[in-house]
């Protein structure tokens, strides 16, 4: 197998700066022959590995497949980023579900945050934590929503760490004229996410877990009270399924697929910005307004790591490198030449409302998925949750189960470009 910096995923495009960075990434085998567990686990993403080592270590027989290597997913080639309570800012979310249930998600988001910090320092991952993250306003007449965002949150959130930017300090804090106002957030960060995946492989194989790679699940089916998952050399056969594949569903199962959709979105990592020091000088996370969201970060050795696009497509571009430099020089019109070291893309998975899709497709399968773009602290604490669902020891993986994911219009045929058409769009409102 090609080594770490050589090894192009099949799934998703381009070479990653974390990959660069990640050091030893083990290899782990395929499934070779049938086996028999209590769980089976489908897709080594955040949320698979995190149900894997949790069960494995209650003494359940877990077998988990990956159809790549693990980390080729959006788990290790995404933004870092770990944000604060979910997808939706809590009084968005207060207005369409009350004050009772935005509050019970938000608290589960702060939990998820907590788990996954002390997760990492429990088994010595070193996931590279950097505190702090700037959510600015690319439109001005968005400042009340910001002020009152800061307000919110302490008063009726109980989260102090938010505090309201006016348009000089925004600027000053990014290095930027781009942006008019925006909101601090001192109590989250960001972090290396494949360093993160890459720890919590090894902690569930550990733990007792049977994990494989380059195993693709081509078939998924109930009957008998058995859950049968196929792969090209072998089945497994359990009491009970996860599906944990994300944007990366194709056709394994049906009812997942028609309500987590897969978009892509592309990063860029430039070469460390030593004659650029007004640039995020403080090396917080970034993510702005735009419903097509720029999401950027000092990092590392110093340099800037930059996601976002402006229209979905269902193909790659030619040239991510291209596309990138010319998003960063709109925010940073000084860094308009800066060299590109690496670029790569990957599958989001997303649901019509951007909340998480927790449901049971089939008798003792339970789907989990369509982050939307906020799931790495979700996706380790929603893989935790389904463990402690299925040992009896907790129900709050229900507080997404009850969440209203409808599936995306046009069926099987249509919906994906209706999608894009319907994204298209909001990407050109953002421009106004």
């Amino acid at each position: 197998m090609a080594s770490n910096e050589m090894w192009q995923s099949p799934i998703a495009p381009g070479l990653s700066w974390y990959q660069a960075t990640v050091g030893e990434r083990p290899t782990y085998p395929a499934l070779d022959g049938s086996r028999t567990c209590d769980v089976a686990i489908v897709g080594g993403g955040y949320t698979g590995l995190q149900a894997a080592y949790n069960l494995a270590r209650s003494g359940v027989s877990v077998v988990l497949i990956e159809a790549c290597r693990f980390g080729d997913g959006a788990s290790g080639r995404n933004g870092g980023q770990l944000g604060t309570g979910q997808r939706w800012w809590p009084e968005e979310l207060e207005r369409k579900i009350g004050y009772e249930r935005s509050r019970a998600l938000f608290d589960l988001a702060e939990a998820a945050k907590r788990h996954l910090i002390d997760f990492s320092r429990e088994h010595q991952i070193e996931i590279d934590y950097v505190p702090g993250q700037l959510n600015v306003a690319h439109k001005a007449s968005y400042k009340r929503d910001y002020y009152e965002n800061a307000e919110i949150a302490a008063l009726r959130y109980g989260y102090p760490h938010i505090s309201f930017m006016d348009e000089k300090e925004t600027q000053d804090r990014l290095g930027s004229k781009r942006f008019h106002c925006g909101v601090r957030d001192v109590g989250t960060g960001h972090i290396h996410p494949l360093k993160l995946l890459v720890g919590l492989a090894r902690v569930a194989a550990n733990a007792g877990a049977a994990i494989f790679e380059m195993s693709k699940a081509t078939a998924i089916r109930q009957s008998g009270g058995k859950v049968t998952i196929e792969t090209e050399r072998g089945t497994i056969t359990a009491e009970r399924a996860l599906i944990a594949c994300d944007g990366y569903i194709d056709g394994l199962e049906p009812v997942t697929a028609s309500h987590v959709m897969p978009i892509r979105s592309f990063i860029g990592a430039t070469a460390p910005l030593d004659g650029h020091p007004d640039v995020l000088p403080g090396s917080e996370a970034v993510a702005d307004s735009r419903f097509v969201v720029r999401y950027f970060r000092k990092f590392g050795d110093g340099r800037l790591l930059f996601g976002g696009r402006e229209a979905y497509t269902a193909d790659n571009p030619r040239d991510i490198s291209q596309h990138i430099r010319r998003q960063i020089a709109e925010i940073y019109p000084a860094l308009e030449n800066i060299e590109i070291t690496h670029a790569w893309g990957g599958s989001v998975g997303i649901t019509m409302p951007r909340q998480p899709f927790v449901r049971e497709v089939m008798p003792g399968v339970t789907s989990i998925g369509g982050y939307s773009g906020h799931g790495v602290m979700l996706s380790n604490y929603c893989g935790k949750l389904y463990a402690e669902a299925v040992l009896g020891k907790s129900g709050d993986l229900d507080l997404f189960k009850s969440l209203d994911i409808p599936a995306f219009p046009g069926g099987a045929r249509m919906r994906a470009p209706l999608l894009f058409l319907a994204l298209s769009w909001f990407a050109l409102r953002d421009k106004f």
